[in-house]
This record gives structure tokens, C-alpha cells and sequence, in this order.
């Protein structure tokens, strides 16, 4: 080994071992860092616009562009947030006064518990069941209020990590070209490898957030304005929690909208229960399995089952935002894949006792 490969050796393991330290230095802002890559990526038109309209300085165009975005984004976004909270709020407080006034209304109660199997032996124990019931409903909503508001319990931590996104987002915005090129240029691949691998990140990122967005908006609003139309109270909430829900394709909604309509159907408002399920299973989850694989997998040119598996792996392993991060991987994993094939196509022919194809 001469000397040259010993210091590229060498080189290689010092470039290793700080790099490995650097990146467990700040793992705590990985992914703060890596959506505002993303976010960035997304708003370069907007920043584009902006820096041509103050002739190229680029700080304030790009001080201008994240206070654009706060206020198109960030800020209804906590408004809505804290209405829901308070929704939420109102829940946790009125489910037990609620079930102890339907105690003393004891004609549509009785009526469905005569509908139930084992009457009698349930008869026995009904005010228990009926407190218990609200005793879950009030810790329920508690736990939703107590979930949707935990960032008063975290609020410095969570300011703090809010503070590196729109920092780091600023000089993305900024400086991002420079510093995408000079990790392309680090990158030991060919340049139709490098662009390819960029390009499919850029359009699974867009179709991703737009689909997402797109779809569970779709889906609450419609799942919400049925429970409303039907007399569930705080239908706002509701359809809120289902657009989040929304995020996990097919079983999202279905956990707040399925058990409404049993409620509905065990308080006797059977017409209301059939609605609410009909409509629901037929129209707001077939927008699911009709929306989703246009605005995504068209885009992305992924199958439905990678999607699916994306999303559910991405919020498994990197929490809420994984439904972002998943079907990115995903993509860029077929990708991969993909290359490796062309790149060892002559080989992998060889092995199967295929001759390559001619020029």
C-alpha cells in the first residue's frame, strides 16, 4: 500500500468518525432541520418572486418569505389549534354532568338496554354502566385536551426547536443552492444518478404534503359536517381529530366516525347512525382510496401498498412527521433499486444466462 492510499485510508476514517460525531451532536435537530429543508424546497418559488422583487438581497427576501409563510400558515394554523383545544376542553368538563342528566331520563335508556341481549342481568347494574361509561368519556376527553395542549406543559422546548426550523429554514432559503451543490458535488455518483435521486425526492416531498393535506381536509370537513348535520356537539373537533387521522390511510377517520354512529344508534337516533355510516364508509373512505393514489402515487409513481406502508413505518419510527419522511424513504428506496439494476445490468443478465441486449 503506498503512501497515497494509506492517507486516503486514513482520511476516510478520520471523515467517518467526525461525521458520526457530528451527526450524534445534533440528532436532537435532525428532523427540525430536515423539514426545513423540505419546507424551503417547497417555497423557493415564493422566495424566487420575492428576491426579484427587492433586486436580489437575499436576507430580506428571505426574512420576507418566512413572514409571508407565518402568517399564511403558522398562524391560522394555531388558531385553529386553540379552538380545538378548547372543544376539547368543553368535552372533558360536560361528558359526567351530561351522563348524570341522562340518568334521570331513564326512557331512552331503558329502551336500549331492552335491545341489548342479557337484559336482565344488565338491568341489575345499568347506573353503574352509565357511570362508568362517563367517567371514560370525561378521562377521554381529558386525554385529548391534555394531548392537544401539552405544548403549555413543553413550551420552551417545543419554542426552541421552532426557533432552529425558522432559522435554519432562513438561511436554506438563503444559501440553499449553494449548499445543495456542494452536496452533490461530494456525492460520488454520476450526475444522472444525483439528479434523479433529487428530483424524486423533490416530487414525493410535494405530492406527499399536497396529497396529505388535500385529502384529510376533504375528509374532515365532509366526516365533520355529517356528525354536525346528525347532532353530534363539537363537530369542529371532531372533524379536526379525523384530519389528523387522516395522515394513516383507510383506519383514520373510521376511529372517530364509527364509534359516533354506534352512539348515535345506541341512543336511538337510528336514522342519524345509518346516515352518519353510510355516508362516511361510502363517500368520506372511498375518498381515501380514490384521492390518495391520484395525488400520490400518481406523482411519485409509487404503488398504493408502498404508500401505505410508507406512511404507517414513517409515523412508527420518526413520530407525526413520518408520514412525510415514510413515503420519501419508500421512494428513494425503489429508486435505489432502480439504479442498481441499470448499473449492474450487464452482471445480473450474466447470472441468469441472459446475453445483454446489443447497442
Amino acid at each position: 500500500m503506498n503512501t497515497q492510499t494509506t492517507s486516503r485510508v486514513v482520511l476516510l476514517l478520520i471523515l467517518f468518525l467526525i461525521s458520526a460525531l457530528f451527526f450524534a451532536m445534533i440528532r436532537y435537530f435532525l428532523m427540525a432541520i430536515f423539514l426545513a429543508a423540505i419546507f424551503s424546497a417547497l417555497a423557493m418559488p415564493i422566495y424566487s418572486r420575492v428576491e426579484r422583487l427587492f433586486r436580489g438581497r437575499k436576507n430580506m427576501s428571505s426574512a420576507v418569505t418566512l413572514l409571508f409563510l407565518f402568517i399564511m400558515v403558522f398562524l391560522p394554523m394555531t388558531a385553529l389549534a386553540g379552538i380545538v383545544a378548547l372543544q376539547a376542553f368543553n368535552i372533558s368538563r360536560s361528558a359526567v354532568p351530561w351522563a348524570q342528566q341522562q340518568l334521570q331520563e331513564t326512557s331512552a335508556y331503558n329502551a336500549m338496554l331492552h335491545s341489548f341481549p342479557y337484559y336482565s342481568e344488565l338491568e341489575l347494574y345499568r347506573e353503574e354502566i352509565l357511570q362508568k361509561a362517563a367517567e371514560l368519556a370525561g378521562k377521554a376527553g381529558a386525554f385529548l385536551f391534555n394531548s392537544l395542549s401539552s405544548f403549555t406543559v413543553t413550551a420552551v422546548n417545543e419554542l426552541f426547536l421552532m426557533f432552529v426550523f425558522l432559522y435554519t429554514m432562513f438561511f436554506f432559503l438563503k444559501d440553499g443552492k449553494q449548499l445543495l451543490e456542494k452536496i452533490i458535488y461530494y456525492m460520488p455518483l454520476e450526475e444522472a444518478d444525483q439528479r434523479r435521486l433529487l428530483d424524486r425526492f423533490l416530487s414525493v416531498t410535494r405530492a406527499t404534503i399536497k396529497g396529505t393535506m388535500v385529502v384529510g381536509l376533504i375528509q374532515g370537513s365532509l366526516a365533520g359536517l355529517a356528525l354536525h348535520l346528525a347532532g353530534i356537539q363539537s363537530a369542529l373537533f371532531w372533524g379536526t381529530i379525523m384530519t389528523v387521522l387522516s395522515i394513516v390511510p383507510v383506519i383514520g377517520p373510521p376511529l372517530v366516525w364509527f364509534p359516533a354512529a354506534v352512539y348515535l344508534a345506541a341512543t336511538g337516533q337510528y336514522f342519524q347512525a345509518a346516515a352518519v355510516f353510510l355516508f362516511c364508509s361510502l363517500v368520506v373512505s372511498q375518498l381515501d382510496n380514490i384521492l390518495r393514489p391520484i395525488l400520490i402515487g400518481r406523482d411519485t409513481r409509487l404503488h398504493e401498498l408502498l404508500i401505505f406502508f410508507g406512511t404507517l413505518g414513517g409515523l412508527g419510527l420518526f413520530g407525526l412527521f413520518g408520514f412525510i419522511v415514510g413515503p420519501i424513504i419508500a421512494a428513494l428506496f425503489i429508486t435505489v433499486w432502480e439504479m442498481y439494476g441499470e448499473a449492474f445490468s450487464e452482471y445480473l443478465l450474466q447470472v441468469k444466462g441472459k446475453k445483454p441486449a446489443g447497442p
